[in-house]
Formats: structure tokens, sequence, C-alpha cells
């Protein structure tokens, strides 16, 4: 009994930590994107206000 529970919470917390990492890195890639795009917008800045 106590083996299947230590399987099922194994797979559970391995499951989790794939999960974390994949949230991690779309945080990064979103916010490095907006940064970008905050740095082109600002260099842009006289082209777009008359």
């Amino acid at each position: 009994m106590n083996e299947k529970i230590y399987k099922t919470m194994a797979s559970s917390g391995a499951g989790s930590l794939a999960l974390g990492i994949v949230v991690l890195v779309t945080g990064l890639v979103t916010g490095i994107l907006m940064i970008v795009n905050g740095a082109r917008l600002l260099k842009r800045k006289s082209d777009i206000l008359i």
C-alpha cells in the first residue's frame, strides 16, 4: 500500500516540477519580449508623435 502511495506522490511531484519549469520559462520569455518591444517604442517615439 505504501509503495503505491509513494509512486503516486513521485509522479505528482515530477509533474508539478515540469509544469513549474514551463511556467518559469514562459514568464521569462514574455518579460524579455515586453522589454524589447518597449525599447522599440521608445526608440521610435519621435516618429509616432507629430
